[in-house]
């Protein structure tokens, strides 16, 4: 299946949590979710009971659709963090968080990860010096990401520095905010990672 395409907001109402989605309508207070906190369609607001199945598969989409990745993607990087030791959840949560796009999302370059996956997509963000323009690229510890000169000025990338005083910045990541340039320091313990998923759910579904 590929990337989805269409309304982001109507996911998360389908959802019912904040994936991020959108950046400053939400912190604006005006995401849809706020608004109307409750499913889409003409029978949104009826009470359904979820199957143990749909629980699991709500919880895989609720990271598929946060991370911006595709199905493939994500069974692929499933794979590799069970077959890694310790914990296969926690495991792949730390590999989508090393996304390039998503460190890019982490360091207050956009506001949201799609639009971190365009910056990276339409070259305007270097790691270590080069160009790289392939959002799934994995940081390493102690990478540094920054901003090529000619897309300093920016107007979008400048509005989403602006707006990291609302949202703060997370412990892993070192900005210099006048420079465009941040490190990547360290690989996240699952914990600090504060996103609305239960991973566990994520592996029984793949583990039937």
């Amino acid at each position: 299946m590929a990337r989805y395409r269409g309304p982001v907001e109507r996911l998360e109402r389908r959802l019912g949590v904040d994936l991020g989605l959108k950046g400053e309508r939400r912190l604006a207070g005006k995401s849809a979710l706020e608004k109307r906190p409750y499913a889409p369609g003409q029978h949104g607001q009826r009470r359904t009971k979820i199957s143990e199945y749909g629980l699991q598969l709500q919880e895989k989409q609720k990271a598929k659709f946060m991370y911006g990745v595709s199905e493939k993607q994500f069974r692929a990087l499933y794979k590799e963090a069970n077959s890694k030791d310790g914990n296969t959840g926690s495991i792949l949560i730390q590999l989508l968080e090393q996304r390039l796009d998503n460190v890019v999302y982490r360091m207050g370059f956009a506001t949201t990860r799609a639009s971190a996956r365009q910056f990276v997509n339409h070259g305007h963000v270097l790691v270590d010096g080069k160009r790289v323009d392939i959002p799934s690229f994995r940081v390493k510890a102690g990478q540094k990401i920054e901003i090529r000169e000619k897309s300093k000025t920016n107007p979008q990338i400048l509005r989403a520095i602006e707006l990291t005083s609302q949202t703060g910045m997370v412990e892993w990541v070192d900005m210099d905010k006048e420079k465009l340039f941040g490190l990547f320091t360290r690989i996240p313990e699952r914990e600090e990672i504060a996103i609305p998923v239960e991973e566990r759910l994520i592996v029984e579904l793949y583990s039937k």
